[in-house]
């Protein structure tokens, strides 16, 4: 009687074994998933990023300066508009940050011309909203050379536009236009 006592008593204690750590493992991915969501629903915020120090420079080159990325906050630009970001590349990213695999300053992103577009453009068309083409080049054209209709073809967005630094001018590396001296102060003028 003791023995079948006995066998009942451990039967029961797997049982409750198996429902504790069942239980005990849906509550770890629940919390773990709500912690994630957390994360993701808080990096939205631009601010979040600084978190890692590395990104202080360029939140306050957001944030406040001259430059395009602040030309960005004005109108309303969060960093992940542009720094479109899966859970996957913010955990790769944070590694990184804990781990120490990185390199100051982070390399320059190159979007494409295409990408910029999807924003500075009249819906679905390609051209600069509110403006087309043509209108662009007749815009920037500066007398003495148009930066928009360059003789080296068609070139992407940020050969001249960058966000966190100052812009250069590449025409700038070969001509001495007196316009290049009338950019604003969010451009390189030599």
């Amino acid at each position: 009687m003791e023995k079948n006592e006995e066998q009942s008593k451990r039967g029961w204690q797997k049982i409750f074994n198996k429902k504790v750590i069942l239980i005990s493992l849906i509550l770890t991915l629940v919390v773990g998933a709500g912690a994630g969501v957390g994360l993701v629903k808080a990096s939205d915020n631009p601010a979040f990023c600084t978190a890692c120090h590395i990104m202080k420079p360029y939140y306050e080159s957001w944030q406040n300066s001259s430059l395009l990325a602040n030309k960005h906050s004005t109108a309303g630009v969060t960093c992940h508009q542009c720094h479109e970001s899966s859970i996957s590349i913010q955990a790769e990213e944070g590694l990184k940050f804990v781990t120490g695999d990185y390199k100051t300053p982070l390399d320059k992103r190159e979007f494409t011309s295409e990408f910029c577009l999807r924003c500075h453009s009249e819906a679905g068309t390609g051209t600069p909203k509110g403006i087309t083409f043509d209108e662009a080049t007749i815009k920037t054209n500066f007398g003495e050379s148009n930066p928009h209709d360059s003789h080296n073809g068609e070139l992407e967005c940020n050969t001249c536009h960058s966000m966190h630094q100052p812009s250069k001018a590449m025409c700038s590396e070969c001509h001495v236009f007196s316009w290049i001296n009338e950019l604003d102060e969010s451009w390189i003028k030599k």
